[in-house]
């Protein structure tokens, strides 16, 4: 999976995040569902992440909750990830 750098601006603030083009589809699906921007989107994840933690972890991480939240135990999450909590 390659990772692929892009250069985002968060509240006026240029900065960079190195993310597999996987993850990045997803974070635009997810804007594009909830009738986000994209921009705005990572701001939040940005406002909400750990001060010390790394922006494009924190979006990694933003993508797969979204994923597990959605998956039930009723069907067959894709590649097997099912959310514990919700079994």
């Amino acid at each position: 999976m390659t990772v692929v750098k892009r250069s985002v601006s968060i509240s006026g603030h240029s900065t960079s995040i190195s993310i597999e083009e996987r993850f990045w589809e997803c974070l635009r699906a997810i804007a594009a569902r909830d009738g986000t921007s994209l921009a705005r989107l990572i701001g939040e994840i940005d406002r909400a992440r750990d001060p010390g933690g790394n922006l494009s972890s924190a979006i990694r991480v933003y993508v797969l909750e979204d994923a597990l939240a959605r998956a039930t135990c009723s069907t067959t999450p894709i590649s097997g990830v099912r959310n514990p909590e919700d079994c």
